[in-house]
């Protein structure tokens, strides 16, 4: 119940957040979603136009996407929880400014303490960047940024996946089966940690 409360509190700030200027362009301000108790949290960088007119993550084309990938790697949306690290629309899809991140990062740092995910997909350039960052990973240059994407982190007691952006095919059909590659390997890790609870509660 206290957890319940401690994240409707969290989400009715994030609601009700006038910190940047993103407040004059959103419609909406994007809460997480999904299960509660995930494992797995995926980390997106900011809400389409399709989730800020109707306030729900991943309905617009990335979400099209992002779903076939989820299908095809055999996860289910109701088994994660899903966030953005910008919770509000960039206008044009522009990327985010110094301000905005420094804005929003402290919603995602608590969305991340009271989930406590043991997988954490960062899903992009942007939330790759500050999730590797919040981590003390050493950054790539950006040209070799992607070089990044399908590597497993162990760190502090979680793991990492820094993963492409379900957008990337939208621009670039080719980098499909690359991120299904990747994707099945975050599924590999998800479903390792299912079979280890299971074994933790047969042997109890």
């Amino acid at each position: 119940m206290s957890f319940d409360y401690t994240l409707r509190n969290l989400n009715k700030k994030i609601k009700r957040c006038h910190q940047c200027r993103l407040v004059g362009t959103r419609i909406n301000t994007l809460c997480g979603e999904g299960n509660l108790h995930a494992e797995l949290m995926l980390i997106a960088q900011a809400p389409g136009e399709h989730e800020d007119r109707e306030d729900r993550m991943f309905i617009g084309p990335s979400g099209k996407i992002l779903d076939e990938l989820l299908t095809t790697v055999d996860i289910q949306r109701r088994e994660i929880y899903m966030t953005n690290h910008i919770k509000c629309m960039l206008p044009k899809n522009r990327n985010p400014k110094s301000d905005e991140i420094a804005s929003c990062s402290p919603y995602l740092d608590r969305e991340i303490e009271l989930i406590d995910p043991k997988i954490l997909a960062s899903l992009g350039y942007y939330a790759t960047r500050y999730i590797l960052e919040k981590y003390g990973v050493p950054l790539p240059p950006k040209p070799e940024f992607r070089e990044v994407y399908g590597n497993v982190l162990e760190i502090d007691g979680k793991t990492i996946i820094p993963l492409q952006h379900p957008a990337a095919v939208l621009h670039d059909s080719s980098i499909k089966n690359t991120l299904v590659k990747n994707y099945r390997k975050m599924q590999v890790l998800y479903t390792s940690l299912s079979k280890k609870r299971i074994v933790r509660k047969e042997t109890k």
